[in-house]
């Protein structure tokens, strides 16, 4: 996970980087599409690896006991 966001966050910068070295206004744009959509998956795989907080875990765990007891109602 580690690996996959820094190597994300360093085609960012990358991409910033040529953007300002760019003469043309196409490739400037361009380089700065790519390096947004780097930044917003870079984002989205910390997202999903962040620490749950305790009230997320305690709802979770909540749920999961209610569901568990419930009595099916299939036979």
């Amino acid at each position: 996970m580690n690996r996959e966001v820094r190597e994300f966050r360093r085609l960012e910068r990358v991409c910033i980087e040529q953007a300002a070295l760019s003469t043309m206004d196409l490739a400037r744009s361009g380089f700065l599409k790519v390096a947004d959509d780097c930044r917003i998956a870079a984002e989205a795989i910390e997202a999903l690896h962040a620490p749950r907080g305790v009230v997320a875990v305690a709802v979770r765990a909540l749920k999961l006991s209610l569901t568990a007891t419930r009595p099916s109602s299939r036979h």
